[in-house]
């Protein structure tokens, strides 16, 4: 199986940058596509992100497409979002997660992904 585990969330004041990571570990990483979620306070867990196995290709949310950008280090096993100019509407717990099947290019969706990080907060102050 695949695990993630998540760091670099913290707080940073509108208009600011946070860059997350997503160390991954597992047979199938390199192969799949992986993706960005994020989940507010009483809110349903939301797309954020996702890049294909290769890296060449992505797509994001329309609420932060031009503002994050992700990325991927297969050869270190490690996902990435890059996030800036932050607006408070962007605090939430962040999650990185692994498509294990593959039956979608850049799924959007969470019943997509078989597995998932525990999350690192980001807490975006106005």
């Amino acid at each position: 199986q695949v695990q993630l585990v998540e760091s670099g969330g913290g707080l940073v004041q509108a208009g600011g940058s946070l860059r997350l990571s997503c160390a991954a570990s597992g047979r199938t990483f390199s192969s799949n596509a992986m993706g960005w979620f994020r989940q507010a306070p009483g809110k349903e867990r939301e797309f954020v992100a996702v890049i294909s196995w290769s890296g060449g290709s992505t797509k994001y949310a329309d609420s932060v497409k031009g503002r994050f950008t992700i990325s991927r280090d297969n050869a270190n096993n490690a996902v990435y979002l890059q996030m800036n100019s932050l607006k408070p509407e962007d605090t939430a717990v962040y999650y990185c997660a692994a498509d294990g099947t593959a039956f979608t290019y850049l799924p959007t969706t969470r019943s997509a992904y078989d597995y998932w990080g525990q999350g690192t907060q980001v807490t975006v102050s106005s």
